[in-house]
């Protein structure tokens, strides 16, 4: 039996190829460094943007060289065994890794072609759903049609659908015990903008939606963090293209979504703009400026193409949980903490200009103390309450 198969050996190609390219822009910090060393500017300012010249520019020059030669002759040697591997599957520890790596460097994975990068699908039972022909991937009821109650799950950054179950729960398998729902897990490139993932969903839908086979009564979209801004995304762009999808869409659940933006990745770009005001600590800022833009966005939570306030979707029922890690309410715990990764404002969409604030009603919030963010994927409180939720008339 083989050590590897087919999709395996594309795994590790992608990681040779990550390792040469971080190897390669190591090295050109370096360059920066010895460059900026050498002119001795002051501490602020901005560095001059010359190389080394002669003896120890070349020497730069052919390391570099020397470092994309072999990761090219790598490449190749690998290319060459891959045709030759049987078929095989991943496994769920290499989909976690691939997962991260396309939250961290999603964006720059797609750009470069590298075998890691993430493409949408829709998946039921760990299978890739076709969108063209939906109903050969479900388990048939007895009446030989699928369920007309459809749940899309969106998972967040550096995740995938695979990790909906945590610790033994699901909320989409459960929900589809006890209300009769048919889950669909989305699995995405993380590491894209908010809005291309968001146009993506909502395409993918229409298309979806539009080969379903059996009269639908009700969509309902869950998104789990990023997950949450890609589904307001995917709404957004379905009104401006005129879908039909949106007319089953009957509630949206946020798990844990940063809606007004993540305070982590405002304190990385502070300290992007704060390693900018000397030239010895500038050339630092290529490695922290290489996250993707699937993080930037997390800023702000930015879900359209022009950073504009985007309203929840008109005739659609919103709800937000939130997590908050303290055992009891705090300023402190609340405003600054959260639930680790989003503050409770953010969470529920609060905001102190009262254009951006989304209007979900108190009776359609609801805050989680003493746990964190992933948590919300498997409490059991949390899962109550979106039980309930789901239960409500739409």
């Amino acid at each position: 039996m083989p050590i590897l198969n087919r999709s395996q050996l594309l795994d590790l190609r992608g990681v040779t190829r990550m390792a040469i390219d971080a190897t390669d822009t190591i090295a050109e910090v370096v360059e920066k460094m010895h460059s900026t060393i050498q002119l001795r500017p002051g501490p602020l300012g901005v560095s001059a943007p010359d190389r080394p010249s002669g003896i120890t520019g070349l020497v730069y020059r052919c390391v570099r060289g020397g470092i994309r030669l072999v990761g090219r002759a790598v490449d190749a040697s690998l290319s060459g065994v891959t045709i030759l591997l049987p078929e095989g599957e991943s496994s769920p520890a290499l989909d976690a890794y691939r997962s991260a790596a396309n939250g961290v460097y999603g964006d720059y994975l797609l750009r470069t072609g590298n075998p890691l990068a993430i493409d949408m699908s829709l998946r039921h039972h760990d299978r890739r759903v076709d969108i063209h022909d939906p109903s050969s991937a479900f388990e048939q009821h007895s009446d030989g049609s699928p369920d007309n109650k459809l749940l899309v799950l969106v998972h967040g950054l550096c995740m995938n659908d695979q990790q909906w179950n945590r610790d033994g729960h699901d909320h989409g398998a459960a929900l589809a015990n006890e209300l009769g729902y048919l889950p669909l897990y989305l699995r995405y490139n993380s590491g894209l903008h908010i809005v291309s993932n968001g146009r993506l969903l909502a395409e993918m839908l229409e298309t979806l939606i539009g080969n379903w086979a059996t009269p639908l009564d009700e969509v309902v979209i869950m998104g789990h963090s990023m997950g949450g801004l890609v589904a307001r995304s995917a709404c957004h762009h379905a009104r401006q293209a005129g879908h039909g999808w949106p007319k089953y869409l009957r509630k949206l659940v946020f798990l844990g979504t940063p809606h007004h933006g993540a305070p982590l990745e405002r304190g990385g770009h502070g300290l992007d703009l704060a390693m900018e005001l000397s030239p010895y600590s500038m050339p630092f800022t290529r490695l922290s400026k290489a996250r993707s833009a699937g993080i930037t966005d997390l800023r702000h939570g930015a879900i359209s193409a022009g950073k504009d306030i985007v309203p929840l979707p008109s005739g659609v029922k919103c709800y937000a949980a939130a997590a908050v890690r303290a055992a009891k309410r705090s300023l402190l715990s609340e405003r600054l903490i959260g639930d680790g990764l989003v503050t409770l404002d953010s969470a529920l969409g609060r905001h102190p200009d009262t254009a951006r604030m989304l209007p979900i009603p108190t009776n359609r919030q609801w805050v989680g103390y003493g746990m964190g963010h992933r948590e919300l994927l498997n409490h059991p409180e949390a899962y109550r309450q979106i039980s309930t939720w789901l239960q409500e008339p739409g």
